[in-house]
């Protein structure tokens, strides 16, 4: 456990220094940016060393494996972002842990977090997961840009859930600057509508620095901190 804590030690340090670095040229601070741990695949065990190290926001994909590291690590004060795909059929047990949904895409997704939430007595922020590829469906989830707007009256408008602002993922083969430019276009127009939402959740691992450039305010960061992806030991 030492060594593992030192191994994640290391890695949080060189994030932070590429963090840095990318608001130092961007003219941005630190402060601007939240730095989500994506523990995918990763132990509860990563999870209490990575808040021992002063990481408090924990991404996950997948319910079934985030609902157990949510209960397993309750007695820690984290923010739980959900930030996979998700299917209305598994709401029910992410509104229970989930502080800020990451891939709203659709109404019927915001409708069904919104009775969950309702239900619960919680509020979950929500944010737009917008497609950047502009050919064609990604695979990855996402509305459309021109039909951003209309998702993000119907989730400012539901009872029991916030508009946080919008999330996106650079299309494979394509320059993360250019995309991340086109996510910050769409973010700004959201804002102007709800000023509130201020989240643009963008960059991960090999694109940071691209997305702190272009506005991002969360990086969800997952192999930089804590290696290549392996099987998921509770």
């Amino acid at each position: 456990m030492i060594a593992r804590r030192e191994e994640i030690a290391a890695s949080l340090a060189e994030v932070e220094r590429r963090v840095e670095d990318a608001c130092r040229v961007a003219g941005r601070v630190r402060s601007e940016i939240t730095l989500i741990a994506v523990t995918k695949t990763y132990p509860a065990s990563d999870v209490r060393l990575l808040a021992e190290l002063g990481v408090s926001d924990i991404g996950e994909n997948r319910d079934q494996e985030a609902a157990r590291k949510a209960a397993d690590c309750a007695d820690l004060p984290l923010t739980w972002h959900f930030i996979g795909q998700l299917q209305t059929n598994k709401v029910r047990s992410v509104v229970s842990y989930a502080d800020l949904v990451h891939s709203v895409d659709r109404l019927r997704l915001a409708e069904a977090l919104s009775r969950e939430a309702v239900r619960s007595g919680r509020e979950v922020g929500c944010l737009i997961q917008v497609t950047l590829d502009p050919a064609a469906p990604s695979g990855r989830g996402g509305v459309r840009p021109e039909d951003v707007p209309e998702l993000a009256g119907a989730i400012a408008s539901a009872e029991c859930l916030r508009l946080g602002g919008v999330m996106a993922v650079a299309p494979l083969g394509e320059d993360p600057g250019e995309a991340f430019a086109r996510l910050r276009g769409v973010a700004e127009a959201v804002q102007k509508e709800h000023p509130s939402a201020n989240v643009i959740s963008a960059g991960m691992s090999g694109d940071l620095a691209q997305a702190i450039a272009n506005g991002a305010t969360h990086l969800r960061v997952g192999t930089a901190l804590l290696g290549r992806r392996k099987l998921f030991v509770r």
